[in-house]
């Protein structure tokens, strides 16, 4: 990969923001107790949740992968954007209220009180896991090799500790508070960086109209795509991205916490769906860009095939790799100035979504695991523990992040992994919350029997080489259907759960009811379920556009 060439002016822009983030996070940070420390004194209002939750949900590798994911295959990946706002919808609408209402400080402490201890403890303890060697670990490895590009002399190492101790400083000290008013700012230089560089890619290319004439043929500006297709086959679209949607958004402590922060319900719904609307973005602002750089020639590959082939065989038969459209497009594209915001715009993304998970973890481990060892600590204690939690999770990431270079299987199929973890887990959480009969004994073994069959398919597929020839998308609601199945029956064949577990975190239509009630005045502006409607109407236009 080659270097980037900063002016004077781009790295001062770049070294103001590093100043400007960490002051005005710091100037924010709460610590006082652990209400304020781990969910920002539940007080945060709908725009900042919403504008967290996207920074925090857009890392440096996701601008690298869907602007390469553009180059590859054109606007496929998009699919799992568009999913993922359906998902919102739904989680907004159904789950986001138990877990405001009933004041968790984790996603997994909502898995106690609907069932018991031993699927929290399970659930806690594979998310601090993930967090830490490939959440924390991938970002900090993928945001060295784009920091490396500014500053080629500079030792990988040494780049990947200077962003933990940025990210580090004012998490660690301020709290979930001082992350979400960080991220606020990041996700406006994030949107507003990539809306400029999207402009000068279509400029460049030759506008709207030239774009299209140029990738109409085939199916590079088509959303649905054959089974065989190695991106998003259109069945793993339908039964296989709601799965690994709702694990994100509606399962994810890194996601969700940022909900918890909300002042009510109203606002965290809200928050939701600002994400959802910014979503629909993602298409012409980190996607299209990507393909452009193929109608550009960006990577200047002389009989590059105009039809679609992988990223491997770009990387081994015409020397490109996908991984540097983003930045190719970056130095190509701008001008002196608007390079170091654009840059700026990376580092945000990289700086936000190991904040994130920095927070997640502080608080998974005090919550989950000290809190029940040490009964008598008060909020103090909790927010000194976290804080330490914190800054050994970002050794542990920092010692292991060089190590990513050696075990690619670790970013590269990160989602795939995920597919097979996360689904018993999503079921573990819909028939919890739908399904009264479902008890601790049918959660568990749900849980446990999906482990099994996740660990089964790697070991099979990584250890000895055997492919199942299933795509993961599809593979991830077999697991699901399994999994379920195993909870159904042993919840039959054991005794029903206590009454009590039931009511307080069940969903009913009393609910509903109570909510259409409580709306009937609200203006429409203002109403959850009418901006729902409009942000699912503009999914189905969208994807009606590009079907």
């Amino acid at each position: 990969m080659g270097s980037i060439n900063l002016s004077i002016v781009d790295i001062i822009i770049l070294l103001g923001y590093f100043v400007l983030i960490i002051w005005w996070a710091l100037r924010n940070g709460k610590s006082k107790d652990s209400d304020s420390y781990f969910l920002a004194g539940r007080n945060m209002k709908w725009p900042i949740v919403g504008l967290s939750l996207f920074a925090a949900s857009v890392s440096s590798s996701t601008l690298m992968g869907h602007s390469g994911e553009g180059f590859i295959s054109g606007i496929a990946v998009f699919n799992y954007n568009i999913v993922s706002i359906l998902v919102m919808v739904f989680f907004g609408m159904f789950f986001l209220p138990f877990y405001i209402k009933s004041k968790i400080f984790t996603i997994p402490e909502f898995l106690e009180r609907r069932f018991d201890r031993k699927s929290r403890t399970y659930f806690s303890f594979i998310t601090i896991i993930g967090n830490v060697f490939l959440d924390a670990s991938a970002t900090l490895y993928t945001g060295a090799l784009i920091v490396k590009l500014i500053f080629p002399e500079v030792d990988l190492f040494t780049i990947i500790v200077i962003m933990a101790l940025v990210a580090g400083s004012y998490t660690i000290i301020g709290g979930l508070s001082s992350a979400i008013n960080a991220d606020m700012i990041q996700a406006i230089i994030l949107i507003i960086g990539s809306c400029i560089l999207s402009v000068y890619a279509f400029n460049e290319i030759g506008g709207w109209d030239e774009f299209h004439n140029r990738f109409n043929d085939g199916v590079w500006l088509k959303l649905t795509r054959p089974l065989d297709d190695p991106t998003v086959p259109w069945l793993g679209m339908i039964i296989g991205i709601p799965i690994l949607g709702f694990y994100f958004w509606g399962n994810n402590q890194v996601m969700v916490q940022r909900v918890l922060s909300a002042k009510s319900i109203d606002h965290g719904r809200k928050g939701v769906l600002l994400v959802g609307f910014l979503y629909l973005l993602t298409l012409f602002i980190f996607i299209i860009p990507g393909l452009i750089g193929r109608g550009i020639n960006l990577f200047g590959v002389e009989n590059l095939p105009s039809e679609m082939i992988s990223g491997l065989d770009l990387k081994d038969n015409f020397g490109i790799n996908t991984d540097e459209v983003y930045p190719r497009l970056i130095t190509r594209l701008l001008p002196v100035g608007l390079i170091g915001i654009i840059l700026a715009a990376m580092v945000s993304a990289l700086t936000s979504t190991l904040s994130a998970t920095l927070s997640s973890v502080s608080t998974l481990f005090t919550m989950d695991f000290y809190s029940k060892i040490n009964t008598e600590a008060d909020s103090k204690k909790l927010v000194w523990v976290g804080r330490v939690t914190a800054i050994i999770m970002l050794i542990i990431a920092i010692v292991w992040a060089p190590f990513i270079a050696k075990f690619d299987s670790l970013v590269s199929y990160y989602q795939e992994i995920v597919s097979y973890l996360a689904p018993p887990i999503v079921g573990t959480f819909f028939l919890g919350l739908f399904w009264k009969r479902c008890n601790s004994q049918g959660a568990f073994m749900g849980l446990m029997s999906g482990l099994v069959m996740a660990a089964g398919m790697m070991i099979t597929k990584y250890g000895f080489g055997i492919n199942p020839g299933i795509h993961f998308l599809i593979m991830a609601p077999i697991i699901m259907v399994l999994s379920i199945a195993i909870n159904i029956v042993t919840s039959y064949l054991s005794a029903p759960p206590s009454l009590e577990k039931v009511k307080e975190n069940s969903w009913t239509m009393a609910i509903w009811k109570e909510e259409t009630e409580a709306l009937k005045d609200v203006v429409w502006y203002k109403n959850f379920r009418v901006l729902s409607l409009l942000l699912v109407v503009s999914c189905i236009v969208m994807y009606a556009l590009y079907y």
